[in-house]
């Protein structure tokens, strides 16, 4: 029959078109405790996690018929990979996806420190403000460097 996979985390409606459109039925059911997901495991080829998901030995133990574990992210270590590769159970991760956000995610944080946002942020919360005391530096004309790649 018709292969299943499970989504158990939220994810961007794109991947279920790629998937359907692949002739898989796709199930999404997020928030699942181990235990409600142990008794439905058994029913699906694939399961498709974020971060949210803590794919356990025994949850694992109970998916007689999974094929294959895609993390929608870069790491595993919501995944027991020595379970799954006991069960013969392919670990697949996405380590460049989320690869832009997080250099705009980094150039957002550098701007950030360089203005005193948070520390900002804290001052005007507590009904104070030193606008000298949280100028920062300008970006404009410095040179960025980057350490430890």
């Amino acid at each position: 029959g018709k292969k299943r996979v499970l989504i158990s985390d939220p994810i961007e409606q794109v991947a279920v078109d790629i998937l359907e459109n692949a002739g898989i039925h796709v199930d999404k059911k997020a928030k699942l405790s181990e235990d409600q997901l142990m008794k439905i495991i058994g029913d699906y080829d694939g399961l498709i996690v974020r971060s949210g998901t803590q794919v356990t030995a025994p949850v694992i133990d109970q998916a007689a018929k999974m094929k294959v574990i895609g993390r929608a992210g870069t790491g595993v270590d919501n995944i027991d990979c020595n379970a799954a590769t006991r069960k013969g159970v392919m670990v697949m991760n996405t380590p460049g996806g989320n690869t832009i956000s997080a250099a705009e995610h980094t150039v957002a944080m550098i701007c950030s420190l360089a203005r005193n946002v948070a520390q900002g942020d804290a001052s005007m919360k507590q009904k104070k403000w030193d606008r000298k005391k949280f100028m920062g530096v300008e970006l404009h004309g410095k040179t960025l460097g980057v350490l430890g790649l």
